[in-house]
């Protein structure tokens, strides 16, 4: 099994990877190609949507159950392109702010070409990891973030890292993929589906047990969808005989939309 640090580096090159080919959407490693989208709601719709800042990797839409507030100031964990930064920032109004982090200079770069061409003064793009946050305490009413906490090694430190940069009485808004039983071994040890979310993941009961030990309260499910992997790319990492076990168990992968009280 790869280390912390092994991990980040994965992610890191895998999202820097994305963030520098023009659709975004796919990325490849030895001649394999990953399709993230699969997990993606649709943010088209949504009013200050962005497209050039949709990099299709999100698993849910948490601006749509974070009830941000005008005046608001909201904090997008693993912000890509800004795209969520963006939907967030029609929400707080000009009297609000959106800042935006990312561990990945490349998407960091491209969410502040975005933010240029829009001309926007009350939106932040700073780079920095979830683990150790570059946010003073307590200054946060509302955390975002998506299809990013599983790709965290130290969930732990990122929760305790959320409860801390949030005010008292404040909240975060999380969509995030879980895993409901046991995923098989060529799954789970895999980098590749590491950097899409999945190997990542925790069990849905051992990532609600976090939240609750780092002292949220209130925590609700608003929203849980099932994720179907095409047969195709799990042939990429397990065997046929592997396939028909794992469609017939009672393993499922889900994205979750989570809410949290400080």
């Amino acid at each position: 099994m790869e280390t912390k640090n092994e991990i980040k580096k994965i992610v890191k090159n895998k999202y820097a990877e994305i963030a520098e080919k023009k659709s975004g959407s796919c990325c490849s490693s030895k001649q394999k190609i990953v399709d993230y989208t699969m997990f993606q709601d649709d943010y088209s719709n949504f009013e200050g949507y962005v497209k050039d800042a949709d990099m299709g990797l999100g698993c849910g839409v948490p601006t749509e159950h974070a009830n941000i507030k005008l005046g608001d100031t909201v904090l997008d964990l693993g912000c890509g392109a800004g795209n969520d930064v963006f939907v967030a920032r029609t929400f707080v109004g000009k009297t609000g702010k959106v800042i935006g982090i990312d561990m990945t200079e490349e998407m960091i770069s491209k969410a502040n070409r975005n933010k240029e061409k829009l001309g926007l003064e009350n939106v932040e793009f700073k780079l920095g990891e979830i683990e150790q946050l570059p946010i003073e305490k307590e200054v946060i009413d509302v955390v975002l973030s998506n299809c990013v906490l599983n790709l965290v090694p130290d969930k732990n430190a990122a929760f305790s890292e959320i409860f801390r940069v949030l005010k008292s009485g404040a909240h975060f808004c999380i969509s995030d993929i879980v895993i409901d039983g046991d995923l098989p071994e060529g799954l789970k040890k895999s980098a590749e589906m590491y950097a899409g979310c999945v190997s990542g993941a925790l069990q849905k009961d051992e990532y609600l047990k976090i939240i609750e030990q780092n002292g949220f309260k209130n925590v609700e499910i608003k929203k849980t969808k099932v994720i179907e992997l095409p047969e195709s790319l799990l042939s990429e990492f397990i065997n046929d005989e592997e396939i028909i076990r794992f469609k017939n168990s009672k393993t499922g992968i889900f994205s979750i939309t989570v809410v949290g009280y400080k």
